[in-house]
């Protein structure tokens, strides 16, 4: 299941980057595979992610996860902008 995540951040891409290195196995643990993670070229605060998760229940654990949340949070992740949007059943990746 490919979801599309935006978000604003408050500080930039590069500590949101950070901190996913250092938690990408939490993701991974819980069933999720980043596929791509990037910001606007004219705004490093306007973040974009597609991640692939193994089932629904996958990603709601993601997202109800509130240990990764803080640390989302203090790497300037603005929660609250936060919009995910499930992709079709016919998305793929190579």
């Amino acid at each position: 299941m490919i979801v599309k995540l935006t978000q604003d951040l408050a500080r930039g891409f590069k500590p949101w980057k950070d901190m996913f290195h250092e938690n990408e196995a939490a993701l991974n643990a819980l069933g999720g595979k980043l596929i791509f993670a990037g910001t606007e070229k004219d705004n490093d605060n306007k973040l974009m992610v597609i991640i692939d998760f193994e089932s629904p229940e996958a990603m709601k654990a993601f997202g109800g996860h509130e240990g990764l949340k803080a640390k989302r949070a203090a790497a300037g992740a603005i929660l609250e902008t936060t919009v995910i949007t499930p992709m079709s059943g016919e998305s793929f990746t190579r």
